[in-house]
């Protein structure tokens, strides 16, 4: 939890202070009115619908140590805060103020920061990573999807005081917004999951989705002096997936340059720290012998589903392993996971259909690798996948969609049901040329359609795939139907 002098905040950002005490303290930042309680810092974010400004006041009659406005208070609101004792800040960017707000607490706590980007998979590393270090340290770990210019900084205000290990995860819309991110951040271990088709639309091509994720490596900073978890004044390190095409790029034209260290992790044995002999059992879960660094080795086993989920876990073990986790800790964290939900979690339905509910997002790679899960797991009933479409795909959103849908023709499904627009509309057109029948490919426009579709056919014995991006809503459909 934060703990700032009203001072500090104006040293920090360079608000002006229009009310108040200098010398009061913030114990907490919120960003939602709602929320405010005594001793809270609320920073009023202007918006299309609703203007946190209007909530000023309702904030401090809640007991707000401080507001921070970005349009000009009124007389009324004004003489509010003096009768509260309510400090005032007014700035240009409220965005700005949260950023460096955030970065001089992440300076006073002094602790070892991880960074995790990348196009898909790095929340599930993130989730990894956490459990690992909590074998050991004091973690402080990015909630939910907390991840962009808003929530990041959130994630580190909400720090309490004695965190040994700060892991966050960084994601983007744009580029340049990976590196304010960073910098505000200051990381000293960082990890680029994969670069995938995720924002190509934004972006263009692969190659500049690869430029704005390594963006992280300008914020990149030494292990902190005084320092608990990791070796104080090390340089700071870059875990990269070993399998990934743009490994080389990223490493040779932006980490190294920066005085960076890069290590390889993945799933080849050349690779500094490796996952072999991969193998899935008939719930789902992996198995595999993990290497580190040092040659030790353990055969594990993760309580997360998917060969996919092997590749980030890899990752969370580089890192976990430089800041002095053993193989047998790891081991022990990897056997006991909980990550973020509806990221390939299984459930059942009330007919008692295994429900693979993966509908928290989806890309193209992911969509693949969740296909690959529902054709793996052994079922003695129907093999079913519900897929929405997938955004942010831009000019390649068609030829995209209709590439997952003849993968999907591929598996050999015994029903599809395609979920959306165009998008939904690419996928079962590509399906059906692949050689999928009518009969066992379907169509609906919302979460709901499927519901009234199927949802009433689900055998319990099958096993269905739930997979789509969230603005589709099909977590709407997981809760009907369990």
């Amino acid at each position: 939890m934060v703990e700032l002098a009203v001072k500090d905040i104006q040293e920090a950002t360079g608000a002006r202070l229009l009310a108040g005490d200098p010398g009061s303290a913030c114990t907490r930042c919120i960003i939602d009115s709602r929320e405010a309680a005594a001793g809270d810092l609320f920073v009023a974010f202007p918006g299309e619908r609703v203007d946190g400004n209007d909530f000023a006041a309702s904030a401090i009659e809640a007991g707000a140590a401080a507001v921070a406005l970005t349009r000009e208070p009124s007389k009324e609101l004004l003489d509010l805060a003096h009768e509260r004792g309510c400090a005032v800040f007014a700035l240009d960017d409220a965005e700005e103020f949260l950023l460096s707000l955030a970065h001089r607490w992440r300076r006073i706590l002094g602790c070892t920061v991880v960074g995790i980007t990348g196009s898909i998979g790095k929340t599930t590393t993130k989730d990894v990573l956490a459990g690992v270090l909590r074998q050991r340290f004091r973690v402080h770990v990015t909630g939910g999807n907390f991840n962009n210019l808003i929530g990041m900084p959130l994630t580190i205000l909400s720090a309490p005081r004695d965190t040994q290990v700060l892991v966050l995860e960084m994601g983007m819309n744009s580029r340049g917004e990976i590196e304010r991110l960073t910098r505000c951040a200051e990381p000293s271990l960082a990890v680029i999951t994969k670069i995938g088709t995720s924002h190509i639309g934004m972006l263009g091509s692969r190659e500049n989705i690869a430029r704005a994720k390594a963006e992280i490596v300008d914020g990149m900073v030494p292990v902190p002096v005084g320092a608990e978890a990791g070796r104080p004044g090390a340089a700071p390190l870059l875990v990269l997936t070993g399998e990934d095409p743009f490994t080389p790029f990223i490493a040779d034209t932006f980490a190294r340059p920066a005085g960076v260290e890069v290590l390889c992790a993945g799933l080849e044995e050349s690779d500094a720290v490796s996952a072999t002999a991969i193998e899935l059992g008939d719930d789902g879960c992996p198995s595999f012998t993990l290497t580190l660094e040092d040659g030790s080795h353990a055969r594990t086993e993760l309580a997360i589903t998917g060969r996919q989920s092997v590749s980030n876990a890899v990752l969370a073990a580089a890192v976990a392993s430089r800041l002095g986790v053993t193989a047998a800790e790891i081991d022990h964290a990897f056997r006991a996971l909980q990550i973020t939900g509806r990221r390939q979690e299984v459930r059942h339905a009330a007919s008692g259909a295994r429900i693979i509910d993966d509908s928290y997002n989806a890309s193209p790679e992911s969509t693949a690798a969740a296909l690959d899960l529902l054709c793996t797991l052994p079922t003695r009933g129907r093999r079913i996948a519900v897929l929405g479409e997938m955004g942010e795909l831009g000019d390649e959103s068609e030829r995209l969609h209709g590439l997952v849908g003849a993968y999907a023709a591929a598996k050999k499904l015994d029903l599809m049901v395609c979920v959306g627009t165009d998008g939904a509309a690419e996928m079962l057109a590509a399906a059906r040329l692949m050689g999928m029948d009518e009969d066992v490919t379907l169509s609906a426009a919302t979460a709901e359609e499927v519901v009234r579709l199927i949802g009433d056919d689900l055998g319990p014995d099958d096993t269905v795939l739930v997979k789509g991006s969230r603005f589709v809503g099909l977590d709407r459909f997981v809760e009907e139907v369990c």
